[in-house]
């Protein structure tokens, strides 16, 4: 697609990465400032009418809320309502499969912070996006190509 690409990961605070390092599930108090970080990025893309794709683990619907709004939504607390304007204009791609695909490819990953026994509490955090979120969800069971095809189609579908 061209569109620039940021991975979350990089741009949790150490205290974060060590507390996930020694198998602590981070809590709303930990992810929000992170949030709020990852929003300003996707502002300042958005303002210079950069398209951008960000991969984070938005485990929450308060979560992508702060990703759309900023600190804004976490003071309001209002559901998002339909035909509202939000901050940003985001699709939200969830990629949702079994706990043992997951688990596997994480086993695979190498140098990472996150351990192996951290992703029950994901899975216990999740709260999978509804209506009126804009969001597709995407099975991980299905071939990398056919994943990135499905992604493709939805973002230039608009």
């Amino acid at each position: 697609l061209g569109w620039k690409f940021y991975d979350a990961d990089d741009y949790h605070p150490p205290e974060n990465k060590k507390k996930m390092e020694k198998g602590i599930p981070l809590n709303d108090e930990d992810r929000i400032p992170w949030l709020c970080a990852l929003h300003d990025i996707l502002r300042r893309e958005d303002t210079s009418r950069q398209d951008t794709i960000l991969a984070c683990s938005a485990l929450k619907k308060m979560y992508r809320r702060v990703l759309i709004g900023g600190a804004s939504a976490i003071e309001s607390n209002q559901p998002e309502q339909p035909g509202e304007n939000p901050a940003l204009k985001i699709l939200f791609v969830h990629l949702d499969g079994p706990k043992d695909i997951i688990a596997a490819r994480l086993e695979k990953r190498r140098g990472h912070f996150m351990p192996l026994e951290l992703l029950q509490s994901q899975f216990d955090t999740l709260e999978p996006p509804s209506a009126p979120e804009n969001f597709i969800t995407v099975s991980l069971e299905k071939p990398l190509p056919e994943i990135l095809l499905q992604i493709e189609t939805a973002i230039l579908q608009g």
